[in-house]
């Protein structure tokens, strides 16, 4: 397995390229701000041909590079349909006064975008996804794993040491909690959490230490559709 990253632009959004190994096929998650030259040193690098690019969810700094790097490979996006909005209209994912500061930017949909669904499989370069919906920071917020290598990427869901932030348009506190509860809480210890922002981690790392993961654990019984 070959991952490889780095944190674009002034966000610092952690930006992925994922492979079965070097010289194959891979997937990109979420091109951020400024990410096209560094994937592209990255594809070089590792002698990679992107297939997709995998959204976890539609807010400005994980989307930022999307149309750029799936024109330059001609290859779909993939992204959740509650969030799919927020690639043609980066403001309506903002607070009125957080989107007054991205007012001079346009944004589009790249040629081919595709839909995400819970609990699908994605099957792309090599690799066997799982994608769960996991609503909260946004309502198509999304996380994918590789359960035969206990590793998740969690977007803005799950960072070390906190969670994503539930006051922006889309986002809900309780919603999170409940995506924490039933999505993380259930993995095993030894899963390796590779987050939006900020440093990988693993659940169990969390589980013991995290606040947000202590107070989601009420949650982790039968909860009603959200």
């Amino acid at each position: 397995m070959l991952i490889a990253g780095f944190p674009a632009g002034a966000f610092q959004t952690n930006c992925y390229v994922v492979a079965p190994a070097a010289g194959a096929e891979c997937v990109i998650v979420d091109p951020g701000q400024d990410a096209t030259e560094g994937v592209e040193e990255l594809l070089r690098e590792h002698r990679l041909k992107p297939v997709a690019v995998l959204l976890t969810h539609g807010h400005l700094d994980h989307v930022w590079s999307v149309a750029p790097v799936c024109g330059a490979r001609d290859v779909p996006a993939w992204i959740h349909p509650e969030d799919r909005h927020l690639l043609s209209d980066p403001a309506a994912g903002w607070s009125d006064t957080s989107a007054s500061l991205f007012g001079g930017i346009t944004l589009s949909e790249p040629d081919d975008v595709r839909e995400l669904t819970d609990g699908a499989v994605l099957k792309l370069a090599g690799l066997e996804l799982v994608v769960d919906h996991t609503p909260g920071h946004t309502r198509g917020s999304v996380s994918f794993r590789l359960p035969d290598d206990d590793i998740m990427f969690s977007g803005d869901l799950l960072f070390a040491g906190s969670i994503g932030r539930s006051d922006l348009p889309g986002g809900d506190y309780p919603t999170i909690l409940r995506s924490l509860a039933t999505k993380c809480l259930p993995l095993p210890d030894d899963t390796v959490v590779l987050p939006g922002h900020g440093p990988q981690t693993t659940i169990g790392r969390e589980r013991a230490t995290n606040p947000y993961l202590k107070e989601a654990a009420p949650h982790a019984g039968p909860t009603r559709g959200i």
